[in-house]
């Protein structure tokens, strides 16, 4: 089984990414949240942790190998988890992680449906089915209070810093996050803390920007 995956990133799609390693390359598939931290690097070597399944059916005699990766062997943990529970399997579970690992673990914990409503693929009835099954099992994937580091695996050092910015102003850690992620994708230009907090308000207050 190939556990990691190291090379150049050749092409970045909606839900994979072509990576080269050697002479070879590799389709791998990829979460949102993944797809999102890896724009922009498209030329650069990058390190996948990755996992495989065969899709398909074996009476059909038609199993097709995939490869899935992930910015960390702990988020690698969690999806493993996550697919675990009843009627999530690899691509609905990819297709519902549009947001950092932490963010959703910590959604699953302290049993926020509405929040798990809001992913993709994830109606209010797989919602209540997900926290049924995996409240009190994710404590080592969600955030620790005060804590940034698992933030800054899936954020730039400009986003954590913000989201810390955020926070100690009052602001809920989720809805922060939410609004972190919409403020970039309007303004892909903004690289500080400084620039990105105002914009972060200004949305929240529903002022176009």
């Amino acid at each position: 089984m190939i556990a990691q995956i190291a090379g150049k990133l050749v092409k970045l799609e909606s839900d994979t990414a072509l990576v080269q390693v050697g002479d070879l390359t590799y389709e791998v598939m990829l979460p949102g949240y993944c797809v999102n931290m890896l724009s922009g690097k498209i030329g650069t070597d990058i390190v996948l942790c990755t996992m495989e399944y065969f899709e398909g059916s074996p009476g059909g005699g038609n199993m097709i190998p995939r490869m899935v990766g992930f910015l960390s062997g702990d988020e690698r943990d969690f999806f493993r988890k996550f697919i675990g529970v009843k009627g999530i399997g690899v691509k609905k579970g990819l297709k519902a992680l549009s947001m950092p690992i932490a963010t959703i673990a910590s959604a699953i914990e302290d049993g926020d449906e509405k929040m798990l409503i809001s992913l993709p693929a994830v109606g209010k009835r797989m919602a209540q089915q997900i926290i049924a099954e995996l409240k009190g099992k994710l404590e080592a994937f969600a955030f620790a209070p005060g804590s940034t580091a698992r933030e800054q695996t899936v954020y730039k050092p400009f986003q954590a810093d913000a989201l810390e910015i955020l926070i100690a102003w009052g602001e809920k850690r989720n809805e922060a996050l939410e609004l972190i992620e919409l403020a970039c994708d309007r303004h892909p230009e903004i690289k500080t803390a400084e620039e990105l907090v105002p914009i972060v308000y200004r949305l929240k207050q529903g002022v176009e920007v």
